[in-house]
């Protein structure tokens, strides 16, 4: 009976004691078997549940982790320049992913930094281009910003030489509109589109691009079609951040990237200084983030609300000049007939 009884009490002690969690399975474990097999968001989103995961993910030791999900990711940060300056950011790695995964928050009114203040005299471009998943052009590129040329010319950043082209995979390209059908399609749908700005001073990064495209024209005259990534920002105004890709080929051959470049425009679609962008550029990295739409018709909505504001800011310039010139034209007339009134005096 006491034997029995000894049993039952074990039994009861057993079935009594605490579940595990996951602070008792070791942090060599975690990263080795569970966390290394994660993307980037799903490992952000899990630091968040628990402090000990939080601990676990943002500590020195997990460097390796974040510095192989932003390999993934992106190629282009294999680059020499970039291994060895991504480290220097704040957290390394981990920071440079979470300031270059998500979108640049629209609706959060940039500050406008001076770009007379601490500066290294350039600005990185790592960008990546993918069709589907499989990257098909990586590049990283210096800028330097302190020649007149830069500071007093449009802002424009091109990536490829002048007869350089990128092959995309896609074949059966059509110059014609009315045999456009599967490989514009395939375009639209498949290229995606990652550009990185970079300022090697205060170590921050922003992903300008709106990943997938957002705008999609078909010139008829050349048959080359334009997409855009565009992203939005608000200064003074909101000004466009357009990464433009051009793609063309050779009837019924593959269709190749031609053109790749960062551009930036205000409300009236000029094109700003390379100073005035700058300062916007630096905005950007410094500003909020969001996370980024999750299919492509969202991205092409939120584009098509800011061409349609676009558009009513230029409806009312024109109201105004049209009033200032209405005045002018009073004023005008006033000061002719009060002059004829004093010379008949």
């Amino acid at each position: 009976m006491d034997a029995l009884q000894s049993e039952d009490s074990s039994s009861s002690s057993n079935s009594s004691a605490s579940p595990a969690t996951i602070s008792t399975v070791h942090p060599d474990i975690l990263r080795s078997h569970i966390l290394n097999r994660l993307d980037g968001p799903t490992l952000a989103a899990l630091a968040s549940t628990s402090p000990d995961l939080r601990s676990l993910i943002s500590s020195s030791s997990s460097s390796d982790l974040w510095r192989n999900i932003c390999a993934a990711t992106w190629p282009s940060v294999a680059h020499p320049d970039l291994a060895s300056l991504i480290p220097k950011f704040k957290h390394g790695h981990r920071s440079f992913f979470s300031d270059s995964f998500p979108a640049v928050h629209h609706h959060h009114r940039l500050s406008t930094p001076n770009p007379d203040l601490e500066t290294a005299g350039r600005i990185i471009s790592a960008v990546d281009i993918y069709y589907g998943e499989t990257p098909i052009f990586s590049k990283v590129a210096e800028t330097d910003t302190t020649t007149e040329w830069f500071n007093t010319a449009p802002f424009r950043i091109e990536l490829l030489e002048a007869k350089e082209v990128v092959s995309t995979g896609i074949r059966d390209y059509s110059s014609g509109r009315g045999k456009d059908g599967a490989w514009l399609k395939r375009l639209e749908e498949e290229l995606r589109v990652s550009w990185i700005v970079i300022d090697p001073v205060t170590r921050r990064s922003a992903n300008v691009s709106s990943g997938v495209a957002v705008s999609v024209r078909h010139h008829w005259l050349t048959g080359e079609v334009q997409l855009k990534f565009s992203t939005v920002v608000e200064g003074a105004e909101e000004v466009e951040l357009g990464v433009v890709v051009t793609c063309g080929g050779e009837e019924g051959g593959e269709v190749h990237v031609r053109e790749i470049y960062l551009g930036m425009e205000d409300m009236e679609g000029r094109s700003l200084s390379g100073r005035g962008s700058l300062g916007i550029l630096r905005g950007a990295m410094e500003g909020e983030r969001r996370r980024r739409k999750g299919t492509r018709e969202e991205g092409k909505a939120e584009y098509e609300r800011f061409l349609e504001r676009k558009r009513e800011w230029k409806r009312r310039v024109e109201r105004r000049e049209k009033v200032l010139d209405t005045l002018c034209l009073v004023t005008g007339v006033a000061f002719f007939l009060t002059f004829f009134a004093f010379l008949l005096m």
